[in-house]
């Protein structure tokens, strides 16, 4: 019995726009949380010999903005003001009268000192790390859509290539190979077919994502569970129970097959609803148990986090103070109970497994930044996990390792429409709130387009010009905007960066239908570049995509 445990890594591209509370902060925090202590992790791990080959995916937006040289500077300056707060703390907290409180701060003193030191001896290089980790069997890395564009709500082929030929080269020249497995930007599915919603370019059939991702040389990608059954969303807490056998179980890696029914050498694994419950539900899951961090609650200026969840039902002023130990315990039973589901649930399928059936597997795609960020204990939690699995019968693989495994056997099957977000369906990235970003990006891609494949084969300055549209229509397109505005949480920020993004382009792919390249569009190209200074090789792909 196989297990799959993969790992978003994703932000939108906030190197040199601001630092707090959406700018530099943001990365900084997702590096400090979740990505050096995942790498502390499987250092400990690979010198204790233990498999955990972690299926990681870093989106090509996001290995960027850890491999630009602004980022070490940052982080660095990042760490110096979380320490010194961590450092005056303990006074501050005695002088309050919060004296119990004192040992936590120390405690958080002490990672940030920890942390910090294993980043300068990586040399600030997370993305060089990871690819050491790679290149020694470890793990598997992964890639993803170039900014992580919504892809079945584009309105031109093209960009959707673009999307995928951008990310296939960006994984290459960081990470060093080319990717087996794609993440698709929000678990976004489409199959061929019809379409062209509100305003978008009609045609009477446009192929699916699975014909994109197999032009593009992936092997498998990651699907939500209804997309194969063909029936409701997943919804949590009410978890509805998924045949262990059939054409609908979530334990196979599914051959896609088109909407013509030709087949791909392109898999689709599915996530495990009842796994993923155990991590990712808020209600059953364990994120919520009373001893560990509780993330909403923050003592200013220091930002430090020093109360624990105490329970569902307390509210903020209720809150128990943390205790690193009892909340390390409550890791390790965690992960004992999850390797015995993952156990219990490995003895069913074999039970009920034809005898000349594919591998099962258990697939659990998470959010990277759900561990160590969001659930603090996250990270040790994993840890645990593949302490216990390294026993317990379960073999913990690669999705390229299951992948290669007994391919032939496996069933060929049609997905339908979907995604991972809420109601299963598009309707997070596409409502009342979001229409407009798509009809200004819909204009955006057939004005592009008309320009491009002439530009691409210009002289210096055409060729300058159509990169840096290219890059400011690429960062317009992630899904972190519509997501953002319909949260409604941090809807301004992501409405400003969206249409900064979405401006710039539109400026500079009219100057090429214009032919009004002048000093001042030059000039305007080179800040651009500067401060946007992602996908150096973007024109090579434009290439690749008009042929």
């Amino acid at each position: 019995m196989d297990f799959v445990l993969t790992l978003h890594g994703h932000l939108p591209y906030v190197l040199q726009h601001g630092r707090w509370p959406h700018g530099s902060v943001w990365l900084c925090e997702a590096a400090f949380d979740s990505y050096l202590p995942l790498i502390e992790a499987l250092q400990a791990l690979e010198k204790e010999k233990i498999p955990a080959p972690i299926t990681l995916g870093i989106t090509p937006v996001l290995a960027n903005q850890l491999a630009h040289p602004s980022f070490v500077s940052e982080f660095e300056a990042y760490m110096e003001r979380r320490l010194e707060g961590a450092a005056g703390a303990p006074a501050h907290l005695a002088a309050s009268g919060d004296s119990q409180l004192v040992p936590i701060a120390k405690f958080w003193h002490e990672r940030l000192t920890r942390l910090l030191g294993l980043f300068r001896s990586l040399d600030g290089d997370l993305v060089g790390a990871l690819r050491g980790f790679e290149d020694r069997g470890r793990i598997e890395l992964i890639s993803s859509a170039a900014t992580h564009g919504f892809l079945p709500l584009l309105a031109r082929d093209e960009s959707i290539r673009l999307q995928l030929a951008v990310g296939v080269a960006e994984h290459k020249r960081l990470f060093g190979r080319t990717p087996t497995g794609c993440w698709l930007p929000e678990c976004a599915y489409r199959p061929g077919g019809p379409w062209g919603p509100g305003g978008a370019r009609p045609q009477s059939y446009r192929v699916g994502t699975d014909e994109h991702l197999a032009a593009a040389g992936y092997r498998y990608f990651y699907v939500d569970t209804h997309l194969v059954r063909g029936g409701a969303a997943l919804g949590y807490p009410e978890i509805e129970e998924v045949p262990l056998s059939g054409e609908r179980t979530p334990y196979i890696a599914y051959r896609v097959a088109s909407s013509k029914r030709r087949a791909h050498d392109l898999y689709a694994l599915v996530r495990d609803p009842k796994a993923s419950a155990q991590v990712w539900s808020r209600a059953q899951g364990y994120p919520g148990d009373e001893w560990y961090l509780e993330f909403h609650k923050i003592r200013w200026p220091d930002g430090l986090r020093l109360w624990r969840v105490t329970g569902s039902n307390v509210d903020l002023g209720g809150k128990r103070p943390y205790d690193p130990r009892a909340a390390d315990a409550a890791a390790r039973n965690h992960a004992e109970h999850f390797a015995s589901v993952l156990r219990d649930t490995a003895a069913r399928l074999e039970q009920d497994r034809k005898s000349r059936g594919p591998q099962p597997v258990i697939t659990a795609p998470f959010d990277a930044e759900l561990f160590g960020h969001w659930w603090f204990e996250g990270v040790d939690f994993l840890e645990q996990l593949y302490r216990r699995l390294s026993r317990n019968g379960v073999r913990p693989v690669t999705a390229r390792q299951h992948i290669a495994s007994d391919g032939k056997g496996r069933p060929t099957i049609q997905l339908t429409e979907g995604s991972w977000g809420k109601n299963g369906d598009f309707s997070m990235w596409l409502n009342e709130q979001t229409s407009w970003t798509w009809k200004r990006l819909w204009a955006l891609e057939e004005a592009y387009w008309a320009v491009a494949p002439k530009a691409v084969k210009g002289g210096p300055k055409p060729r300058a010009v159509l990169a840096q549209a290219t890059r400011s229509m690429l960062l317009a397109q992630a899904s972190d905007w519509q997501f953002i505005i319909s949260t409604a949480e941090a809807a301004d920020y992501a409405n400003q960066r969206f249409d900064e993004h979405c401006g710039q382009a539109e400026d500079l792919v009219r100057a090429l239908a214009d032919g009004t390249i002048d000093d001042a569009t030059m000039a305007r190209v080179d800040a651009l570049g500067a401060q946007d200074s992602v996908f150096p090789n973007v024109l090579r792909s434009i290439a690749e995509v008009v042929g």
